[in-house]
């Protein structure tokens, strides 16, 4: 269970970090509601990350959340955000993706 709610708080990580590049995008009220979805999922990342910590070590949890986090948000920002997908960027996404994979077997929980 505590790495379901790190995965989903990994999720809302990109979730909040993508409201942030929309939100640069629009203005007025349209700016305000990506905003307010900010705070949301900031809130919900942060309050499953901190129940994910009362079990898992805390060094684990917080590097596969921003991992996860990390590598959500490159993925966001290539298909939503049409950033460059060369073969670098991959090359080094593939290797935090193998990253955090090894972290989670190597973790005693």
């Amino acid at each position: 269970m505590p790495w379901l709610l790190l995965f989903i708080a990994g999720l809302c990580e990109v979730g909040f970090a993508a409201c942030l590049g929309k939100m640069k995008e629009t203005t007025g009220t349209t700016a305000t509601l990506w905003l307010l979805g900010f705070f949301a999922f900031l809130t919900l990342s942060m309050t499953l990350l901190y129940r994910a910590t009362q079990t898992l070590p805390i060094g684990t949890a917080y590097a596969v959340w921003t991992g996860i986090g990390a590598v959500g948000t490159v993925l966001v920002g290539i298909v939503v955000f049409r950033e460059p997908a060369d073969f670098w960027r991959v090359f080094f996404l593939t290797t935090l993706i193998a990253s955090i994979i090894g972290l989670k077997f190597v973790s005693n929980e």
